[in-house]
């Protein structure tokens, strides 16, 4: 055949090779460990020699050589932060380092430092984007896709011990490949204290993938707002096989059907713990914001958990306003890797005389305390909206008695 060219035949034979290398060195290290929840202690290994790369860095660095009139925005900012310690707005925003961790993103102020260094981060491109990325985005397709079609299969199943255990294992399979995807490094803390079906989980939000966190390590009732495209078809997939509660966009501000909807969930013994994170927001590793009363009105056991991120190997805070979701995980998928703790705190419960704010307000501080997180009272929704007017009254109201003092203050006078 004039037609036939040996180099093409060749080249069909290599990448035919090269996949079934690929796909099989995946299914072995990854896919099949994360079906049995095994590990071999390949990230483990990965996360120390990464503090052993980390520590032959020498420094912030050196600043520009040439001034550009840009640099005078930074010090303008921080001489602002300095005078208004503006303990809220900071938190909507990435947490700062106190070292360079080799990812551009991290050291905008500062360019050439040292041939080595240069050499390192150069390295780091070529691992991160070259080698790392391609990898956990196969893994991601995987973990998604396996999900939303075992789930429907499920799906078919009647309701019994069979599914429920059936819906189980997928669930924590699939989920531990999507860890696996960001190269999650997770350390769980106190799994007796886990939370037990009929119950409540509440966490502190930094993250998206703080559902991916704790899903990893136990099935959740997951609660949240119908959505579209993508994310849509999993939502419909997953409800098949678990009794997720998904709500529709005009039925997210009746507070009263929500109620219901979860307080039915909780007085079934048989269905998974709720997972919610009260803040409503994403707030940026440091801090823990005020929770929302809903989820704490109900009168159902709570099961705290504290979540904090090591931002060394990335910074897992999603800044909503800046960034998208796909650009998001783009950004977490080309990070170093997602290190993080996990405490399960004892279960909590409403005490006699307590409603549902300072109930939220004690499992707020109990879940701060424990990540070491700073403990706010300010609402999480002020990274969108303005101050609400209750705040300023209070506010005002507590400058009105520093000025004129209190009305028996006043009548003793």
């Amino acid at each position: 055949n004039e037609d036939f060219n040996p180099f093409d035949n060749l080249l069909c034979i290599l990448l035919g090779i090269s996949f079934t290398v690929w796909f099989t060195l995946l299914l072995v290290f990854i896919i099949v460990p994360a079906i049995f929840g095994v590990s071999f202690g390949i990230r483990q290994l990965y996360m120390k020699t990464l503090l052993k790369i980390f520590e032959v860095r020498q420094g912030k660095g050196a600043p520009r050589s040439r001034f550009e009139m840009s640099d005078i925005f930074y010090f303008c900012r921080r001489g602002v932060e300095s005078i208004m310690d503006d303990e809220v707005t900071k938190r909507f925003s990435a947490e700062e380092l106190e070292s360079w961790n080799l990812l551009t993103r991290s050291n905008y102020n500062f360019q050439h430092i040292s041939l080595r260094l240069t050499v390192l981060w150069g390295l780091g491109v070529v691992i991160r984007y070259g080698f790392l990325l391609p990898l956990r985005v196969t893994l991601a397709f995987t973990g998604v896709g396996l999900l939303v079609v075992l789930t429907s299969i499920i799906g078919f199943l009647p309701n019994g011990r069979t599914k429920n255990f059936l819906s189980e294992k997928v669930h924590l399979m699939c989920y531990r490949i999507c860890v696996r995807a960001l190269t999650a490094i997770i350390t769980y803390h106190d799994s007796e204290n886990k939370p037990k079906n009929g119950g409540i989980c509440v966490a502190n939000h930094t993250s998206p993938i703080d559902v991916i966190i704790l899903a990893s390590d136990g099935c959740y009732a997951m609660v949240g707002q119908i959505h579209g495209g993508l994310m849509g078809v999993i939502q419909k997939s997953m409800v098949k096989a678990c009794p997720h509660i998904w709500f529709e966009r005009s039925e997210v501000k009746d507070r009263h059907l929500v109620a219901k909807r979860l307080s039915d969930h909780v007085e079934d013994k048989t269905k998974l713990p709720i997972l919610i994170f009260p803040e409503g927001t994403c707030i940026n590793n440091t801090s823990v914001m005020m929770f929302k009363k809903g989820s704490f009105e109900i009168g159902s056991t709570v099961y705290p958990v504290a979540i904090k991120y090591d931002p060394r190997f990335g910074d897992a805070f999603w800044n909503s306003s800046q960034f998208g979701m796909v650009s998001y995980l783009l950004r977490m998928m080309s990070s170093w890797a997602i290190v993080c703790s996990v405490w399960y705190l004892p279960p909590m419960s409403r005490e006699e005389g307590e409603d549902a704010v300072q109930f939220a307000n004690r499992v707020k501080a109990a879940i701060a305390r424990q990540g070491g997180l700073v403990d706010l009272l300010w609402d999480g929704g002020l990274k969108r909206g303005k101050v609400k007017d209750t705040f300023k009254e209070e506010q005002q109201k507590l400058y009105s008695k520093m000025l004129v003092g209190t009305q028996e203050d006043r009548s003793r006078s």
